[in-house]
């Protein structure tokens, strides 16, 4: 009973290796081509076999076979009896099975799970927390990873030991997307901590990758340290090693001041624009102009040297701090004034003003030339025709007195008729 009790558990042992080992477990990357062997099958033909798949591209088992057309562009059977699978998908995943007769009359199985898998691109930390606050919750950052498949899962570390959330000190809002198309997943992780008052000063924290197949290595993200900054209560202090200056004050209001007041400056002067917002630990100062951020390093003072038209506009800042969310101040406008040698010149005309002057004196100037010409034709020409108005009746006295003397007769010599002679 006993020897037979141990052959039977041998048996059996046997049996579960075999249906271990039957089905191999097959890892191919997405895009990459795949082969797999037909155990078995003569190497050269005339073969007996036959391969059958069931996979997400299949609503049953599908025959393929040598003597068989290829399956499109999804697989086909190599000479030497092989599958033969030219880029792989996520719809090739499932199970290939080929049974084969040699030329001895032997048969041969083999049984293949196939999986795929795609490497997502290196996680990284986006938005990061600059300094945390302790006893409140603070938003560390989130972790992102994208282009992965199977979806695998992010996992968070603090100096180098993995985060467990609690709901309370820690906590994660986790969040997974799959593409429409390519079927490739991307995470985001979102951690939320309550550093404790008195605990580290400088923690580090990292985001982790892991595959969601096995003997695949983890990715991480570069690491981030933060600083904890304690708030100051009564007699508490701040925590271990940190100075009486350090104290946390909250924030209250952003003031934002223009030098000079109002805004007004000469073009080529200075403007300076300060925001006030006192707290510590010291918020971040970013400037907005027009509605819209500049691309300047975070700093409390702007200072606007030779100012230009191109440096008019609505000026403002927003303060950030740890505790609290981002925090504008009032908006300032900044102009430019034009100014005379003895001080500002009421209605100063300058730029396309001053074109448009010119432009209306030169018009008005032709128009009074013109006239003035027309003017001086007509007086001329008036004159002339009095001149000739003039003439006309002297002309016809002097025909007149021609006429006259014509039609008058002749007069005897009288001094000759009445002598006569001696």
């Amino acid at each position: 009973m006993a020897a037979g009790a141990v052959i039977g558990a041998w048996m059996l042992v046997l049996s579960l290796w075999g249906a271990v080992t039957g089905d191999q477990n097959i890892t191919a990357r997405i895009g990459k081509p795949l082969v797999l062997n037909c155990k078995g099958a003569p190497k050269k033909p005339p073969q007996q076999l036959e391969w059958k798949l069931n996979t997400g591209r299949t609503e049953a088992w599908k025959v393929l076979s040598p003597q068989g057309d290829p399956w499109d562009s999804v697989a086909r059977v190599l000479p030497n009896g092989s599958l033969l699978l030219p880029a792989v998908g996520i719809q090739d995943e499932g199970t290939f099975r080929c049974r084969a007769t040699s030329r001895s009359g032997k048969e041969t199985k083999s049984n293949y799970r196939v999986r795929v898998y795609q490497i997502p691109g290196k996680p990284e930390i986006v938005d990061p927390a600059s300094e945390l606050m302790a006893g409140v919750p603070n938003k560390v950052g989130t972790c992102v990873s994208e282009g992965g498949y199977p979806a695998g899962a992010l996992s968070w570390l603090l100096d180098g030991k993995t985060l467990i959330p609690d709901g309370k000190g820690v906590s994660v809002k986790e969040e997974t997307k799959r593409h429409p198309e390519t079927g490739l997943f991307t995470l985001h992780s979102e951690l939320m901590v309550t550093p404790a008052r008195g605990g580290a000063l400088h923690p580090t924290f990292s985001c982790s990758f892991t595959p969601g197949l096995p003997r695949r290595r983890a990715l991480h993200t570069a690491p981030i340290q933060l600083r904890v900054w304690s708030e100051h209560r009564g007699g508490e202090g701040p925590n271990v090693g940190e100075h009486m200056s350090e104290y946390a004050v909250p924030l209250k209001e952003v003031q934002l001041v223009v030098e000079p007041e109002g805004g007004a400056v000469a073009p080529g002067g200075t403007v300076t624009l300060t925001c006030e917002a006192p707290a510590q630990p010291p918020p971040q100062i970013h400037w907005i102009k027009d509605g819209r951020p500049l691309p300047l390093p975070p700093g409390p003072v702007l200072l606007l040297p030779e100012v230009g038209p191109e440096d008019q506009g609505t000026y403002s800042c927003v303060a950030t701090h740890p505790s609290h969310g981002p925090q504008e101040s009032r908006a300032v406008s900044v102009s430019i004034i034009e100014t005379g040698e003895e001080g500002t010149t009421a209605g100063s005309v300058e730029g396309p003003g001053l074109e448009t002057l010119a432009l209306t004196l030169g018009i008005l100037g032709g128009l009074g030339t013109v006239a003035l010409l027309i003017g001086v034709i007509m007086w001329h020409r008036r004159r002339q025709r009095k001149g000739q108005e003039r003439k006309v009746p002297e002309n016809q006295e002097e025909e007149e007195e021609e006429r006259a003397e014509l039609n008058q007769p002749e007069e005897p010599e009288a001094a000759e008729s009445s002598t006569g002679g001696p």
